[in-house]
């Protein structure tokens, strides 16, 4: 960790003028991007009291070992390089915007003169009106049936302005799919007519409509005008489809509250739709933590203790029916209390098929879906983020913050197509640019620790050499804090981001326990690394292993640094089993031919059309072999003697099975 009073430029030396600055660290990658209208200001900022900066703030000025400017015009040019240099280096402190992945919602915007069906996302604006959340599959299959009925205007400002200037609609205007109001088609008020109608329809009015539309097509029929009474029974055909898959009503008589879940290893995700007369009249959802080992059916008793007990006015707030997903622990007794509750009986029971199960599906996705969107909300909170690597850094008592993270992990299948793979975090994300795979081979093969030293080893041997490679010459490096550093091309591609082992990381982690940890620490001592630490996750009781340590480090089940770990080991797993996959299913399709000296696929293809089969080949002498196009004398006699002595070892080797290793015969 750096101390920011190291590289600390002299106030004199800083203009007062406006300006972009950059902070690098000891190799010289840009960490942080920033711009000001007074840089020296903004830059003794950092430096008066680094102590009480906020966290990110206070790990990027003691991580970086420099800090560097540039003097512009004026606040627009700053705000411009900024940009610039952000989309350049994107620096690892730099806050990057990205989509909330909010459920998506049908809008309709009434609040403008034509107004608009889109979807939307995110905070929601005056004058809009909404329905919804859809999954984003649904909902737009959703829009585009809906159109053919209700033409409104989908198309954006800018379309909308191109067509109302030429005078020509957009292609969804001559599919019918729109109104087309912009070249006068239909008026402004007759738009906006076919606009509350989407939104009654919408709004659950949908028997209404295809009622008007059935008596449309009859009195079509007896015009015998058939073309327009297909196109009615199309949109009545339409509106039911949606009306099926997006009202999610049942019958009229129906009170129910709709359980489901999601889970995994640590948390579940829980939805529950309360239906009250047919319709869905709310929705509620938590992500909670799981008690260790806890089953489904001890997971929904807990859950309907929790939401019907929380308080005494019951009554009329417990429906008749609870569905849920399996049926919970201590049932009867949970009916008894529940009927005591609501002055009345109460069902619980799984919805086996029809509309219910059909509903329950739905709820059921949406707990998948809030699970999801809560663990990428945890992932991609720069907060989150934070406290989870500063919470790490604390357990383990590591004196630097936990800037660059690898992860290794070994995958086989009885120790055949032994592979390694390493995965890189970098401020709490993955960067799958850093990420490696490793074939391991020989002796480093036989069991999971040999393998874990001779990836480490290979892996730091890399680093040490693009170091030595990158080290200047003495006198090389100017005085960055004076504002003479590098140009900002000195970190465009093809220079010192060329390099593929030239960072090292702050932490290591291994997938396994104490035997692989310290695998791992005495390839890193007999390298001479030693200010790279090293850490193991083991699986069974997601204990952290500490080299050469008796007892493992437990982390609380919901501390962030436990999250931050299991999510980098649940990368570098699916890395790894994801090359030893191709690979084995490499090794499968091997050929007796393979090996032999100069025989390239080409020529291999060739012998194999010549002859028809392995077989004949094997059976063909050397001047037989050379009537195949390519092959010459001497490659027909490195055929020859490779498929002897091929054929010599599997008289003495035991045959083993290509998928497990095992060995079937001798």
């Amino acid at each position: 960790m750096a101390d920011p009073a190291s590289y600390r430029p002299q106030t004199g030396e800083i203009p007062t003028t406006p300006g972009v600055y950059r902070f690098r660290d000891p190799h010289g990658r840009v960490i942080y991007v920033g711009k000001a209208k007074n840089l020296r200001s903004r830059l003794n900022s950092y430096f008066a009291n680094p102590a009480g900066l906020l966290p990110k703030t206070h790990a990027m000025v003691h991580t970086a070992s420099s800090v560097e400017w540039t003097v512009v015009g004026s606040e627009l040019e700053s705000l411009q390089l900024e940009y610039t240099w952000i989309k350049e280096f994107k620096p690892r402190f730099n806050v990057v915007f990205r989509d909330d992945k909010t459920y998506p919602y049908l809008a309709v915007s009434m609040g403008e003169r034509l107004p608009r069906v889109q979807v939307m996302r995110g905070e929601r604006r005056k004058g809009t009106r909404y329905f919804g959340p859809y999954t984003a599959g649904a909902i737009r299959e959703t829009m585009d049936t809906l159109l053919r009925v209700f033409p409104v205007r989908s198309c954006s400002p800018g379309v909308l302005k191109r067509a109302q200037a030429s005078g020509r609609p957009c292609l969804l205007g001559y599919i019918d799919k729109c109104s087309a109001p912009c070249v006068g088609r239909v008026t402004p008020e007759e738009h906006r007519a076919i606009a509350e109608d989407f939104c009654s329809f919408m709004g659950g009015e949908a028997k209404r409509f295809i009622t008007r539309l059935e008596k449309d097509m009859a009195a079509a029929v007896a015009e015998l005008d058939y073309e327009r009474a297909a196109r009615i029974r199309d949109d009545i055909a339409a509106l039911r489809k949606v009306f099926e898959r997006n009202a999610v009503v049942l019958s009229e008589d129906t009170d129910a509250d709709i359980f489901a879940l999601h889970d995994d290893d640590l948390e579940a995700s829980v939805q529950v739709f309360h239906v009250r007369g047919g319709r869905v009249r709310g929705q509620r959802g938590w992500v909670v933590e799981k008690v260790e080992d806890a089953t489904t059916p001890e997971l929904i008793e807990h859950l309907l203790q929790q939401v019907y007990g929380e308080d005494s006015d019951n009554q009329g707030r417990i429906p008749r029916e609870v569905l849920v997903p399996e049926i919970p622990s201590n049932h009867h007794e949970l009916l008894e209390w529940l009927g005591g509750l609501r002055g009345a009986k109460v069902d619980i029971r799984v919805p086996q098929r029809g509309d219910k199960a059909a509903l329950m599906s739905t709820v059921r996705e949406n707990a998948e879906q809030a699970l999801k969107l809560h663990k990428v909300r945890r992932a991609g909170d720069i907060t989150v983020r934070s406290q989870a690597l500063q919470e790490l850094q604390e357990a383990l008592e590591l004196p630097v913050p936990l800037l660059r993270i690898e992860c290794y992990d070994i995958s086989h299948v009885q120790g055949t197509n032994v592979v390694a793979s390493m995965v890189v975090v970098e401020d709490g994300l993955p960067k799958k640019s850093d990420y490696r795979k490793f074939a391991i081979t020989g002796a480093a093969a036989t069991d999971d620790t040999a393998a874990m030293h001779d990836v480490l080893t290979r892996r730091f041997r890399h680093y040490l050499q693009d170091k030595s490679a990158q080290l200047p010459k003495s006198g090389e490096i100017p005085n960055a804090s004076s504002g003479e550093g590098p140009t900002p091309s000195d970190d465009a591609p093809g220079t010192a981001t060329k390099a593929r082992f030239a960072y090292p990381p702050n932490l290591v982690v291994v997938d396994g326990g104490q035997p692989q940890v310290n695998a791992a620490a005495r390839a890193l001592a007999e390298l001479g690394i030693g200010d790279v630490y090293v850490v193991g996750l083991a699986k069974r009781l997601e204990e952290v292993w500490l080299p050469e340590s008796d007892f493992p480090v437990i982390l609380p089940r919901t501390s962030q640094g436990l999250y931050l770990l299991q999510r980098i080991r649940d990368e570098a797993h699916r890395f790894a089993i994801t090359f030893h996959r191709q690979k084995r299913g490499k090794a499968m399709t091997m050929s007796a031919l393979d090996g032999v000296p100069g025989l390239g696929e080409a020529k291999r293809k060739a012998l194999v059309a010549h002859f028809g089969s392995l077989k004949k080949i094997k059976a063909a002498t050397v001047s037989e072999l050379t009537a195949a196009k390519g092959i010459g004398p001497a490659l027909a006699e490195a055929v020859v003697s490779h498929l002897a002595a091929a054929g010599a070892s599997e008289e003495t080797a035991p045959a083993v099975n290509m998928t497990t290793g095992e060995i079937l015969e001798y």
